[in-house]
């Protein structure tokens, strides 16, 4: 019995001696696959203390320990209000666990909420950096390492939204401005076509820079200007040069406007706008071109045409990256519907119920008071402003939107109901916006639309009856956008009114839209808040806003313009200078 018992052992141990020995051969190859796979990380942590890097070495395995006790650390230092220092340890553990979703949503909202208002808002430039540097960890680092991690989509895609597209920091007009900026030379003024053609443009430097056509306008710039000379940098440079032609020797933009109105240069243009979307924003034309046709604002003309969505506009953004986490939810089998997915459905809802209430955005000019550099005074300086309005053509797209995701949602009562309140609020402001602008007959479908699926007492009384109540009531009640909404909506529905010729039902919308005016700005003191322009501004604003509303007739509008030019001329000034400004911008970017 001895002798079998020893036997056995040694067999045992020969079979085992072995399968270690085939299982080694087969180490270098799984550790390449998983370095393919970006399922380790090695990142060596810096400006580590010494005792953390050897506890991070020494423990191998047990390294989830180390992160735990960072975890804790990190938590409790930002209950603590020591935002940077939670910062320092959030970095350390996406580094050591890069898989660990939750640190990278910990991360980014500590840099752009935490961080971003630990800085007087007088420096909003340091603020944005913080800001923005939030959502490119998402974005660049976080989404690519995690790629099915829906939270972290949805943490990127409130960050546009809330921080930068709402009006809770006191800087909020500056992220908006900033944000606009950097898309408006990329996507501007884009139109469906140019967006075909972005979606239909190379998308490697190689695939440009081997095309026969285009290499001698590449040659020609690298002749003019040394900057060009890296194919890296090249796509940046040239952006760059486009923008900011003073940064560069006159013979690189002289080298533009050689290949001005070329096939190469509008190719090479098309392929550097494409590319910065790609690489630099993340952002794939393809999957923009999609969301524009599902989601964009409607041609009143044909319900069944989009236009794009205006990519300067933060919830453009929110949107994007909402959809993008809502396919990766729905490529898990057998998944259920989670707090994560209804959560970001919200951001979708939200975001067409933002572009409704304020996606039409204006840049111009605002002359400001700031003191002299001794001190001894103040001086009048211009600066960019950013203002944004309603566009009701987002109406149908939201209505279409919020009942599917109701649908969706149709077996948990719970959510199934919060839906329906928020959707049924958003129908009562939308007939309300559109029975101001004008457009009696889409506010009464939206009442009787109302009507149906929530029978309640109150939408019993007719669409005039309710809608007078219903102003007034908000009146007393009024809201930062509430106001600014009901303001711009008044004075569209006056120069209705006003193009006519009922010039005492317009007089009494414009004195309406002044005291709401006089009422918001007595209520609100907080000037860093409050994102309402003169009166002036506002009635150019809802004169643009109707102008360029297809709804009403040509010859109404030109009636109007008409009688604006004669009895109205200091208003029919300022459409003038503003059509020069945009003009003038358009062609320093074309």
């Amino acid at each position: 019995m001895h002798f079998r018992d020893t036997l056995i052992w040694l067999v045992c141990s020969v079979v085992g001696v072995g399968l270690l020995a085939v299982a080694g051969t087969q180490l270098d190859y799984i550790n390449s696959q998983r370095q393919e796979m970006e399922l380790i990380s090695n990142e060596p942590l810096e400006n580590a203390p010494p005792s953390l890097a050897f506890a991070t070495v020494a423990m191998g395995a047990f390294r989830g320990l180390v992160v735990d006790i960072l975890w804790m650390r990190a938590d409790k230092l930002k209950e603590e209000g020591q935002f940077f220092d939670a910062r320092q340890l959030a970095e350390w553990i996406t580094k050591l666990q890069p898989r660990f979703g939750a640190v990278w949503v910990f991360h980014a909202w500590n840099m752009s909420y935490n961080i971003s208002v630990a800085i007087p808002a007088s420096q909003p430039d340091q603020r944005w950096r913080w800001v923005k540097n939030g959502y490119e960890l998402l974005r660049d680092k976080g989404i690519p390492l995690n790629p099915k991690v829906i939270q972290l989509y949805h943490e990127l895609a409130r960050i546009f939204q809330h921080k930068i597209g709402a009006v809770s920091d006191d800087a909020h007009k500056y992220y908006k401005l900033q944000l606009a900026m950097a898309m408006e030379p990329l996507l501007g003024s884009a139109d469906n076509e140019y967006f075909e053609a972005l979606v239909k443009a190379p998308i490697e430097w190689a695939q440009i820079a081997g095309d026969p056509n285009v290499t001698p306008l590449i040659a020609a710039l690298r002749s003019a200007d040394e900057s060009f000379a890296a194919d890296d940098e090249f796509v940046n440079t040239y952006l760059s040069l486009r923008q900011n032609p003073k940064r560069f020797k006159p013979a690189a933009f002289e080298t533009i406007d050689d290949f001005r109105g070329t096939p190469a240069l509008q190719k090479f243009d098309l392929f550097a706008k494409a590319y910065r979307l790609r690489n630099t924003w993340k952002l794939d034309p393809a999957l923009m071109q999609e969301i524009n046709k599902i989601y964009g604002p409607v041609d009143f003309t044909d319900p069944n045409k989009h236009f794009p969505m205006d990519w300067r506009h933060p919830d453009a953004h929110a949107i994007y990256w909402a959809v993008k986490a809502l396919r990766e939810a729905a490529k898990k089998p057998g998944r259920e519907i989670d707090m994560h997915e209804t959560n970001t459905d919200r951001i979708v809802g939200h975001s067409l119920q933002n572009l409704f209430r304020n996606g039409t955005i204006l840049i111009y000019d605002a002359p400001i008071e700031v003191p002299t550099k001794d001190g001894s005074g103040t001086q009048r300086i211009v600066q960019k402003n950013v203002f944004l309005r309603p566009d009701l053509r987002f109406f149908e797209p939201y209505n279409r939107t919020q009942l599917a995701i109701i649908e969706k949602h149709k077996d948990d009562e719970g959510r199934r109901g919060s839906l329906q309140n928020g959707h049924r609020n958003m129908l009562i402001n939308a007939l309300l916006s559109f029975y101001q602008a004008g457009h009696r007959r889409r506010a009464a479908q939206i009442y009787q639309q109302l009507r149906q699926l929530y029978p309640l007492e109150e939408f019993k009384v007719s669409l005039v009856e309710f809608a007078r109540n219903r102003l007034f009531e908000e009146l007393e009640t009024i809201g930062i956008n509430d106001a600014k909404e009901q303001i711009v909506m008044l004075l569209r529905e006056g120069y209705y009114l006003y193009g006519i010729r009922s010039d005492n039902e317009a007089a009494g919308r414009e004195a309406f839209a002044e005291q709401i005016h006089d009422y918001y700005r007595n209520k609100y003191s907080d000037a860093n808040r409050i994102d309402l322009p003169e009166m002036r501004w506002l009635r150019y604003v809802a004169l643009m806003d109707f102008l360029n509303d297809q709804r009403y007739p040509p010859h109404l509008r030109n009636s109007l313009l008409a009688r604006i030019r004669i009895e109205r001329p200091e208003l029919y000034k300022q459409l003038e200078q503003q059509e020069q400004q945009l003009r003038s911008q358009s062609e320093r970017t074309g």
